[in-house]
Formats: C-alpha cells, structure tokens, sequence
C-alpha cells in the first residue's frame, strides 16, 4: 500500500489520509466490521483490498458527500491495489468481489462506497464495470491537484 503511494500516486504517505495502512491491525483486525484482503505471489504482497465503515471524509471531499454516507450503515472499499507487473490477472476483481460478499454478509451494511483516482490506468473502466458513479470531482475542480477523484456505489 505504501509503494502505491510513492510510486502511484506520486505524494506519499499522507498521515490523515492513510493512518490504516499504518495500523493495520487496529483498523482491519481488531474491528470485525473491517477487513484487509491481500494476494501473495511468491512471498510478496502483490494486490490489496479493504473494507471501512463510513463514508468519503470532508475535507477533503465535499461535505454533501460526506454526509450522503453514514457511518453505520456504510462499507467502504479502500486501497484496492494491485502492482503494475500483477495487473490484468483478475485479481483485483477477485479481491472486490470477496470484499462485497463479505459486506454482503455483515450486519447493517446498507450502501457500498468507494472513490478512486481515475488517472491510474485502468482504474476508470474497472470501476465502471463494476459500479455506478455517484459524482465525478473532475466536473467541478473538487479535487486535490494531480488527483481526478471519482466516487462510486456498488449495488448490494
């Protein structure tokens, strides 16, 4: 997930941003409405996917977003990645899959959210295939620069 950061997306590890990937046993394992995906090739972490409670956060997102979402009742994917090399294999649309059959079978889970940065490649198409745009931030300059922000929802 980290690598992601640095090598993806170009800014890093952005502590209000990414505090999970630090404290990954506090935020996925220890919460039992919470879960982190991993696939291994060869002893190496090549894919990841996560499930949160709530929703997108504001700021940075728009506060009507924000507030479209509740925490309760709310399961977010996070940090769906897969490293370039391990790309086009399905495992990302195996780790989503997993992810909404588990949020499926979690009580009180009501709406499945998501927001993506659609200037990696192909992640426009992946989530389109898969989900329905709930507001695209590139529209209205809602986003950080260098980051063209989509947010989706997942049928349940």
């Amino acid at each position: 997930m980290l690598d992601t950061f640095y090598r993806e997306f170009g800014y890093g590890y952005v502590p209000q941003w990414h505090h999970d990937t630090v404290d990954i046993k506090g935020t996925y394992l220890d919460t039992p409405r919470h879960l982190l995906l991993v696939a291994v090739h060869q002893g190496e972490v090549v894919a990841t996917t996560g499930v949160r409670s709530g929703g997108p956060a504001h700021p940075p997102h728009p506060r009507w977003l924000a507030e479209r979402y509740s925490e309760d009742t709310t399961a977010q994917l996070v940090r769906v990645y897969v490293r370039p090399e391990h790309r086009r294999r399905g495992l990302a649309r195996a780790l989503v899959n997993a992810a909404c059959d588990f949020i499926a079978e979690t009580p009180g889970y009501e709406c499945t959210y998501l927001h993506t940065n659609v200037d990696i490649e192909g992640t426009e198409p992946f989530w389109r295939s898969l989900a329905k745009e709930v507001f695209d931030a590139r529209t209205t300059g809602e986003h950080r620069p260098g980051v063209a922000t989509v947010h989706f929802e997942i049928p349940m």
